[in-house]
């Protein structure tokens, strides 16, 4: 096999979660765009549909499945659609992340509501999802990509909910790799900025702000794209990636 085909996902069977745009979106095509089919999972089902047939129109192999990540049952049950729709499952990214309302606050002036919410939808998904996606798997085994951010190794005052649950998530990556290996590799991605839906809401600033004000204290001097993380998710997904586990990478323009 010559290095380039190493970083091929041929035969290979993905689920992304919160995959309906954005970062997810990216990563998902990405995969696809690599050989893998690909279950694109988020709430809006409009919108996994969009991504879905987007796959489909360039030659690849998708299926769009609603879920609810603050639902364990559901995730539970997106495994199990994988498997059925495809015959197996190798690859599961857990993208999906944020928070419901979307509210910068202090951490010490966050209502437990919205607290629980955000570690649910960050952490405990991961939790649930690597769970899920391990039995899956089967004897095969697979990848477990998590997600994370770049928030989560520096304080993060006014979104301090969301940066613990990421300090979580490069634990628990660290965590499965060892009690999963060798049957399953587990890693991680920490994207710096990114100008989506969920950044443009929480700064109140437009792309094109976000942009220009990101950029100008990126070493790299921009802000990042999804294609960006979908790229260190092919390979990190790849058997170009065969001896990584229990790592999150940085991808973040230096900053």
């Amino acid at each position: 096999m010559s290095i380039l085909d190493q970083f091929r996902l041929d035969g290979q069977v993905a689920v992304v979660t919160g995959s309906g745009r954005g970062i997810g979106e990216g990563i998902a095509v990405g995969l696809a765009e690599a050989g893998a089919a690909v279950v694109v999972a988020a709430r809006r089902t409009n919108e996994i549909e969009a991504v879905a047939e987007k796959v489909r129109a360039a030659g690849g192999q998708a299926l769009a499945r609603t879920t609810d990540f603050l639902e364990v049952d559901q995730i539970e049950a997106l495994a199990d659609v994988a498997v059925a729709e495809f015959g197996k499952l190798t690859i599961w990214v857990n993208n999906v992340g944020g928070a419901q309302d979307r509210t910068a606050r202090t951490i010490l002036g966050t209502p437990e509501k919205a607290w629980d919410n955000q570690i649910d939808l960050n952490l405990k998904s991961v939790w649930a999802g690597a769970k899920a996606a391990n039995r899956a798997m089967g004897e095969e085994g697979g990848v477990i990509v998590n997600i994370s951010s770049a928030a989560a190794t520096k304080p993060s005052p006014m979104n301090g909910p969301y940066a613990a649950a990421k300090f979580g998530v490069n634990s628990l990556t660290m965590t499965l790799a060892a009690e999963l290996a060798p049957r399953v590799r587990v890693v991680g991605v920490s994207p710096g900025g990114i100008p989506t839906e969920v950044l443009m809401e929480y700064s109140g600033l437009s792309e094109q702000e976000l942009r220009e004000r990101g950029g100008a204290n990126v070493p790299l001097a921009r802000m990042g794209e999804p294609e960006d993380i979908a790229a260190a998710v092919v390979y990190l997904s790849s058997p170009a990636a065969s001896w990584v586990t229990g790592t999150t990478l940085s991808v973040t323009g230096g900053s």
